[in-house]
């Protein structure tokens, strides 16, 4: 997986960490981890919120940049799919924000229901959406060179070159 990452170009770095730095600064206002006048926090943030915060944000970045097409491959990046990094940016926002903050927890378990279970529960969270973008990140290195398609629509020759899809019925091209 290292040797894959090596072949990444400067884009997908850029793009990677632009991703992680908007995924903190999503996550983090609104969770009032970045203090600002918009959000305040009841609970104080635990000691593992900024931490668990930053690596999903390198994951997330790493994920999405897994959907930059490659320019050495000629690969379509809309031809790989995966909803698990998407699943994993959304607990970290559970999984960090104040339990009584959030308005769906306290909507459905009250202030004190959101102390005694929700709390509790912010851990395991963490933990898994830790393991969804890590697997969500695996799976599509793991996918890069496995089996590329040409892009929709064309044909490749043995010289390289593209033509259009021949006619099935009369071996035509169009």
């Amino acid at each position: 997986m290292l040797a894959e990452l090596a072949t990444w170009q400067p884009r997908r770095w850029l793009f990677a960490l632009g991703t992680a730095l908007a995924t903190v600064i999503l996550v983090a206002i609104p969770t009032d981890l970045i203090d600002t006048p918009l959000f305040t926090r009841a609970v104080p943030p635990t000691w593992w919120a900024w931490p668990v915060l930053i690596g999903n944000a390198v994951l997330a970045g790493l994920v999405a940049a897994t959907y930059v097409a490659r320019r050495d491959t000629g690969e379509d990046a809309e031809e790989r799919g995966g909803r698990l990094g998407a699943a994993g940016a959304i607990i970290t926002f559970f999984a960090v924000g104040c339990p009584v903050c959030n308005k769906l927890v306290l909507l459905a378990l009250g202030y004190a229901g959101a102390m005694q279970y929700f709390e509790p529960a912010q851990p395991v969270l963490a933990l898994g959406s830790i393991a969804l973008l890590a697997w969500a990140f695996v799976a599509r290195v793991r996918k890069e060179r496995s089996c590329p398609l040409p892009s929709a629509g064309k044909a490749a020759t043995t010289s390289g070159a593209e033509t259009a899809p021949a006619d099935a019925a009369s071996g035509k091209t169009h």
